[in-house]
This record gives structure tokens, sequence and C-alpha cells, in this order.
């Protein structure tokens, strides 16, 4: 017991005396040994490593998972190592609630099919979700969360032991110092000299050999930026899957549906299929380019003008005598049924529309093939 006391006591001296010390050389005071110019631009690429690896761990856990109290209950279970339970993504939860929507409203009408369409295809979306964010976190987060709570642990660890025995070594040098200055007025102080010689050797062998430690461990920073970047890498891939996922379960939800949002058609600058999105009229006739017009079959006396339905088999219907326009296909499309026709991406053909028909839609020909075409996925030429 009395043991422990002494060292308690003895540490604690030496814990104000190198609070003392280290105050005094802030304050230019004391004397302090500087450590060599490639050794501080180690210290300060480990030190930007570290905060930004913090910062960009942080963030991807948000973008991965926004609900803060959901990261503090993941964080939670992390900390306790146990398993964080499965929880249900927002597309998963809104699937569940377009379906039961479905049955209330009748699986059978045409509203309740298409809420089982747009729900079995957010329930894949949730599924898609889920997987990305599990891969993410395996190969991206978990790497800089080691990396956090790891090497650099031990790296600080280090660098502290390494700040002390700097403060003993300039300590050391400091009763040097006074030994000799007192050396000189009286020979009677050899013996302190000598004692003081003999502890600078031991503190500066030991500062030595501390900084060729935390050298060693800094400058494996640069093996943890050749790690990081490669998780970085697998990291895209699997944001690259995950969103090419969702493209194509919205391309095959748009053909089932047998119809797109869509108001305005593609043009020459498109790269992608257009995003439903609608806009207020003045809005739309001040901001959108003008839209080359299609020729229009005139109206027949006695006919009526709702060709949607009298016209039933696009292959009976005739194109106008003049005012048929050509257009380019964009994008690959495959039809949904016999009245459609199935288009290739760079293909020509000939479009024109029929009063009453929808305005997403075109009749459109190509040799002796002709059929119903979607207008967002034509460039219309002059």
């Amino acid at each position: 017991m009395d043991f422990n006391v002494k060292k308690l006591a003895s540490d604690a001296g030496v814990f104000f005396s190198r609070a003392m010390q280290f105050t005094e050389e802030k304050l230019g005071q004391a004397e302090k040994t500087e450590l060599d110019a490639h050794f501080e631009n180690l210290l300060a690429r480990a030190d930007c490593t570290k905060n930004w690896t913090e910062k960009i761990l942080r963030q991807t856990e948000v973008l991965l998972q926004p609900n803060p109290s959901a990261r503090v209950e993941e964080f939670l279970y992390e900390k306790l190592d146990r398993k964080v339970p499965s929880r249900v993504t927002n597309g998963e939860l809104l699937a569940q609630y377009m379906t039961e929507a479905a049955n209330d409203f009748g699986p059978g009408t045409p509203y309740g099919k298409t809420l089982i369409k747009v729900g079995d295809t957010q329930r894949r979306l949730g599924a898609a979700e889920r997987d990305f964010i599990h891969s993410a976190s395996i190969n991206f987060l978990t790497p800089l969360r080691n990396f956090l709570e790891g090497d650099w642990r031990t790296i600080s660890k280090e660098r502290r032991i390494l700040q002390n025995r700097r403060l003993d070594l300039d300590a050391c040098k400091a009763r040097l110092k006074k030994a000799k200055a007192a050396e000189a007025k009286a020979a009677l102080w050899s013996d302190e000299v000598e004692k003081a010689e003999h502890e600078l050797r031991l503190t500066q062998t030991e500062f030595d050999r501390q900084a060729e430690v935390t050298r060693l461990l800094l400058e494996g920073i640069s093996s943890t930026h050749v790690n990081h970047l490669r998780c970085l890498h697998e990291f895209v891939e699997s944001q690259t899957n995950y969103y090419a996922q969702c493209y194509q379960y919205m391309l095959d939800l748009q053909k089932q549906l047998g119809r797109f949002s869509g108001t305005f058609v593609g043009n020459a600058e498109s790269t992608s299929p257009p995003a439903a999105a609608t806009s207020p009229p003045g809005v739309a006739a001040a901001t959108l380019p003008a839209v080359p017009t299609i020729p229009v079959v005139p109206t027949i006396v006695g006919v009526p003008n709702t060709v949607a339905e009298s016209v039933l088999n696009p292959n009976e219907v005739k194109p106008p005598a003049s005012g048929t326009r050509k257009a380019r296909v964009l994008y690959d499309y495959e039809a949904a049924d016999s009245t459609e026709l199935a288009l290739l991406a760079d293909e020509m053909i000939t479009v024109y529309s029929l009063p009453g028909m929808d305005p997403d839609w075109l009749i459109g020909e190509r040799g002796n093939q002709k059929g119903k075409v979607p207008v967002t996925y034509l460039e219309l030429l002059s």
C-alpha cells in the first residue's frame, strides 16, 4: 500500500512538473527541442488524415441512414457488441402500404392493379437499398472506423509518450545548464554536473527511440491511404450497382404501366429518359424550348373524335397524305402488346398523330410495320 501511495505521489509530481514546463514553453520562458521538418510534415499529414476520415465517415453514415435516432440505436448496439436488428426500409414500408391499399380498393380495379405493380417495384427498390447499405457498411465504413479506433489510437498513444520524452529531455537540459552555471562559481558542484549529464544521455536515448517508433507509425499513413482508396473504389462500385438496379426497376415498371407521365419531348441533348415532371402552363411556356408540332389527321365529319376508342388496330390506320414527320429513336423500347411498335436506339421512323390520341403517344411507321410509340423515346426532326 505504501508503495502504491509513493508511486502515485511521484507520478503526480512528474505530471505537475511537465504541465509547468509545457506552460513555460508556450509562454516562451523555457527552451523546447524542435522536431525535424520531415517529422513535422508526417504529424500534420496524420492529423489531416484523421480529421477528414472522421468527416467522411460521419457524412457517409448520414447518407446511408438519414434518421439520427436509428444511427444512435445502431451505435449503441455496436458498442454493446450486439447484432443490430433488421429494419424495414422506407421503400419496403411504402410497398406494404400500397399493397394494403390495393386490397382495400380492389385488386381488380385499374387503380388497385397499378398500386400492386408500383408497390412491388418499391419493394424491390427497398431490397436493393438494403443490400447497398450492407455492402457500403462492410466495404467502406468498417475500414474507416477501424483506422480511427485502432491505428489512430496507437499513433495518438505513441505521440503522447514522445511528448513526455521530449519534456523530460528538455528538463534534463535545463538542469544541466543550471549545474554548469553553478560549477563556474564553485568546484563543489562537479558531481551535480556529472549526474545531470548522465540523466541527459539517458533521456536523449529514450527520446530518440520513441521518435523512431512514432516516425514508423506516421509513415504508415501512406498505407492507410492506399487501403482507403481501395475501399473507396468498392463503395463507388456498390453505389453504381445500386443506382443501376433502381433505374432498371423503374424502366420495367414504366413498361408494365404501358404509358409515361412525361409531358415534354426529348431533344438532341438528352442522354437518358426524361424524368416525369409537370410544370404550370405559364412557367412551361416561358421556360421550355419550342417543341416541333406533330401533324394531325383532319377530323372527318360524322366520325367520332376519339380515335383511341375507334382505332383498335394501328395497322388499319392510314397516315395523312401530307405532314408526317421523321423522328430519331433515343432509347430502345420493347412493345407491351401488338398495338405498339418496338424501337431500337438511333433508328429513324415516320411518326404522326391522330385526333383524340393520348398526347404521350404517336403512331410510328417503319417499313411495313406500324404501331403506337411513346413520345418520350423520340427526337422529332424538322
